[in-house]
């Protein structure tokens, strides 16, 4: 089965990509956001299959969201952004998307 939903950040201040930001994968349904998955970026700054495993992915809204405000306080960093929702529109489910985030504190 093919992954359908994959993640990728990089932090534009260090130029290195972003570990250990969590991300949760939450569906649209009749106006509702319910959570489907939840991942932490790897090392590469990834989580390459964030749709849960074993299920086929529905054609729907979708909103994956990066849990900013916890990387960071951990890095004694201020944000503007604790969190930053991505909304898209999943049209085929054999497709596979790609949700890329350039990491910025105020950007």
């Amino acid at each position: 089965m093919k992954k359908p939903i994959s993640v990728h950040m990089l932090n534009l201040q260090t130029s290195v990509p972003t570990a250990g930001v969590a991300v949760e994968l939450d569906q649209n349904r009749n106006g509702s956001w319910v959570k489907l998955a939840t991942g932490i970026t790897d090392a590469n700054g990834r989580i390459s299959a964030l749709y849960p495993a074993g299920q086929q992915a529905e054609s729907g809204t979708y909103k994956v969201a990066f849990k900013t405000g916890d990387y960071y306080a951990s890095a004694k960093q201020k944000t503007f952004f604790p969190e930053i929702p991505v909304i898209f529109t999943l049209d085929s489910r054999d497709q596979h998307y790609h949700i890329p985030l350039l990491l910025s504190p105020y950007g």
